[in-house]
């Protein structure tokens, strides 16, 4: 198990739209640098539905080797064809990952027990441990408690990325799940409550432009110091929100290219954030002393 502040990792694109094997380099030495104990390659964030699988496995081949085994890959195995996502697990064993994300199949808005034979065969196909990620305000579907901890009976699948911002379902897991099952919040602006009720970190949109200032925020937390995890999650609200403000991942993506360290590259259906919003998400990079 993993605890502190993961990043869920966008995928730097030039601004043709074409994958920056060279700032995805850059990104991973920038987290290691500023304490971000693991990466998730190709997550939603990564905008993992508009790469090609051949895409896909390029981006985590470049982050496992360029982590070089000194933090954790998760890399995103995700889709709402369950052919397709162990096709996706099978590759990302392939290339060296040390674990799976794989988001809750979305738009088809399987049953539970749907759900369940989903995550059964993407846990029978591979020998990776394996996230879960529940994000029903993207997705419709929604794992509930109960297949949550249905699932965690399986060896292979071992925690839960969760963004309902729920704290009370969350309580719920944290009382029912096993003591060794992983529970993080990939909702930054409820992080800070996820982990006072007992998570173990967060999988995190903010740490892309704040890594060190997530860092710092999850490491107090977790050891119990309410104060400073107070003092830093107040600096950090805006920029949780904000970087919201429009369809993530093009708030993310502006703010990394005014820090310089990528190209403001993203694909359609999305687009690049408007200047009205880069002006709300610079204001807060500067609450954040990001900037």
């Amino acid at each position: 198990m993993f605890t502190g502040s993961l990043v869920a990792l966008i995928t730097p694109m030039q601004e043709d739209g074409q994958v920056d094997f060279t700032a995805l380099s850059r990104l991973v030495e920038f987290h290691i640098e500023n304490g971000t104990v693991g990466i998730v390659a190709v997550g939603t964030t990564g905008e993992s539905p508009t790469l090609k699988t051949e895409e896909h496995r390029a981006v985590v081949e470049t982050v496992v080797r360029q982590a070089a085994g000194r933090v954790p890959v998760i890399a995103g195995a995700g889709s709402n064809s369950t052919a397709h996502a162990i096709e996706l697990a099978r590759e990302m064993q392939a290339v060296g990952a040390d674990m799976l994300l794989s988001v809750a199949p979305y738009y088809n808005k399987p049953n539970q027990e749907g759900m369940y034979q989903h995550y059964r065969a993407l846990a029978e196909s591979v020998a990776l441990p394996i996230l879960l990620y529940n994000v029903p305000g993207r997705t419709v579907a929604d794992i509930a408690n109960d297949t949550v901890l249905r699932l965690a009976q399986i060896d292979n699948i071992v925690g839960l990325k969760d963004a309902s911002g729920n704290i009370a379902r969350h309580c719920d897991l944290v009382r029912r799940a096993p003591a060794d099952f992983a529970l993080y919040s990939g909702d930054d602006a409820t992080a800070l409550a996820h982990m006072l009720c007992g998570g173990h970190g967060v999988i995190s949109v903010t740490a892309n432009v704040a890594p060190a200032q997530m860092s710092r925020l999850c490491r107090a937390a977790l050891s119990g110091d309410i104060p400073l995890a107070r003092s830093c999650n107040d600096m950090l609200q805006d920029l949780h929100h904000r970087l919201f403000i429009e369809p993530s991942p093009a708030p993310s993506k502006w703010a990394l290219t005014r820090l310089g360290l990528i190209q403001n590259g993203i694909r359609l259906p999305l687009l690049p954030l408007t200047a009205v919003s880069q002006q709300q998400v610079e204001a807060a990079m500067k609450q954040a002393e990001v900037i």
